[in-house]
């Protein structure tokens, strides 16, 4: 027994003995395929360094800061200053300052800068409308349309104006309302060279011109130029009055209506005669006075009173 016991100690120490002599080489091994593998990398980076498309300074500041962006190609936009990872992107971007709209329409010839919102467009041709809202169930053509009719039920209005506070539900509006303080009016009438703030407004004024109207009554086959004027209209044969006097309970089709009747309770006459200081509560009536009373042939001014 006690051989065995000592033959088996020594070849505990033999082995011992024999991984001790090889963990250095091993290891050795691995200290020199880590350093390798380093060098190859900071060779790497270097090179991408002078490879890189040029970039303003505090781009390349940037850049340099962080390695794994310099990696990456970058778009810079000359016009304005963005900036774009995908060359795709910034291609589309710069159609904003060309005012390249390669995407056209093939029913209504109307032309867009991206694919996709031209088959956005096309759902109005069709009639699809894939993207319901999960509180009413209302359909739209495009995702971008239902998040804003989304915000009618949350109330969210994360548009915001720096200058007044003022919020809205579209980006849209915001830029259109930014307007209203710069005095902007970027869209002119190439009729009469009137301008206006919003292109639909333009839109809208262009059928004094033309004399379209677009908006035709299913029920009476009146047309008028103006949707709203439509859908006032309809109340006509619905027998809506959504608009009623907290004094009299009396209801109106329009609110024009409703204010018009106010000033029999309250007295207002914002409506002055420049000529003789005769004042009325409707702007028909002193349309009639003047002509009447002073000469249909003279053009007088009208003064309203503004309440304070």
């Amino acid at each position: 027994m006690a051989l065995i016991k000592e033959e088996s100690e020594d070849l505990k120490i033999d082995e011992t003995f024999t991984v001790k002599q090889e963990d250095p080489e091993e290891q050795t091994d691995v200290l020199v395929l880590k350093q390798e593998q380093e060098l190859k990398e900071i060779e790497e980076k270097d090179q991408s360094l002078h490879t890189e498309d040029k970039y303003t300074p505090n781009e390349e500041t940037s850049l340099l800061n962080n390695p794994k962006e310099t990696k990456l190609k970058h778009y810079h936009c000359q016009h304005c200053g963005k900036i774009y990872r995908k060359k795709t992107s910034f291609t589309i971007h710069m159609r904003v300052h060309t005012g390249e709209r390669p995407f056209t329409c093939q029913q209504c010839g109307k032309a867009f800068r991206q694919k996709s919102n031209l088959a956005g467009h096309i759902r109005l041709h069709t009639g699809e409308k894939p993207y319901k809202c999960q509180h009413c169930g209302k359909g739209f053509p495009q995702k971008h349309d239902l998040n804003n009719h989304t915000r009618i039920h949350t109330g969210e209005k994360p548009f915001t104006c720096q200058q007044c506070g003022m919020s809205f539900r579209i980006k849209q509006k915001l830029c259109c309302h930014m307007r209203v303080h710069t005095g902007e009016k970027p869209y002119t009438c190439r009729q009469c060279g009137k301008s206006f703030a919003r292109n639909s407004t333009l839109s809208h004024h262009t059928r004094v011109h033309t004399g379209e109207k677009p908006f035709t009554c299913e029920q009476c086959g009146k047309s008028f130029s103006y949707k709203h004027r439509l859908k006032i209209h309809m109340r006509v044969h619905t027998g809506e009055r959504p608009y009623k006097c907290s004094v009299c309970d009396k209801s109106f089709i329009q609110k024009l209506n409703l204010d018009i009747h106010t000033r029999v309770h309250t007295g207002e006459k914002p409506f002055i005669c420049s000529q003789c200081g005769h004042s009325f509560t409707q702007k028909g009536s002193l349309d009639f006075h003047i002509k009447s009373i002073h000469g249909a042939g003279r053009k007088q001014k009208t003064k309203v009173q503004r309440k304070t």
